[in-house]
């Protein structure tokens, strides 16, 4: 069984259950405050595995399952061999979880109204892996290419952020847009410098007829 696969299941059983469990909910939520004055730092992943209703969970898992498979089948395997590729991945998802969360931490600290859930960040950072290495791919919703796509939702992420006008995690999933767009970039630099000739082409060929 694939690691997308396994991290889908995982994610949708955990949430589930506490989608009937607000003890659990507001055990495992991201909830600043509460790290700074208790210490319970395991919050950082745990409110990646957990969301606020179906539809949140529905767009959060579709992502994952669309974007995961090319992260964990394509770009990891290439990057790190296949074996260890696969625990790259592994890592690669757990780690923009905890880190897109870490600037919201300090701004919200001493907040304790705030709180937040759900694996944006993670899956944030699977969409632009994948924008990296296929710009101009058309998506169906909304019908553009993906680089298009991603400069709109990093542009609307940043203002929604600094408006604060309601619970959606916004900073985080702008930090794991830029945690998957540095990994990839620094690996591909690092272990694959020749694949940034193929990464530059791709980028300087500009837009293709939809559906291409």
């Amino acid at each position: 069984m694939s690691i997308t696969l396994i991290l889908l299941i995982m994610t949708g059983f955990i949430s589930y259950q506490a989608f009937n469990n607000p003890e659990m909910r507001a055990k495992l939520i991201f909830y600043p405050a509460t790290i700074k004055s208790s210490g319970e730092y395991y919050r950082f992943l745990t409110s990646g595995f957990i969301h606020g209703d179906w539809g949140h969970l529905f767009i959060n898992m579709f992502v994952l399952y669309q974007f995961g498979r090319f992260a964990e089948d394509a770009v990891f395997p290439l990057l790190f061999g296949e074996t260890m590729g696969k625990f790259i991945y592994l890592l690669f998802y757990l780690a923009a979880i905890v880190l897109s969360s870490i600037p919201t931490y300090f701004r919200h600290q001493d907040n304790y109204g705030y709180a937040a859930l759900g694996a944006s960040g993670a899956t944030s950072a699977l969409v632009f892996t994948y924008i990296l290495f296929d710009p101009w791919q058309w998506f169906i919703f909304p019908p553009l290419p993906a680089i298009l796509v991603g400069i709109g939702f990093l542009v609307y992420s940043s203002y929604m952020d600094k408006r604060g006008s309601d619970n959606i995690g916004h900073n985080a999933h702008l930090w794991g847009a830029i945690f998957g767009l540095a990994f990839t970039v620094i690996s591909i630099m690092t272990l694959q410098p020749e694949l940034l000739d193929y990464i530059l082409a791709q980028l300087f060929a500009g837009p293709r007829p939809f559906g291409q």
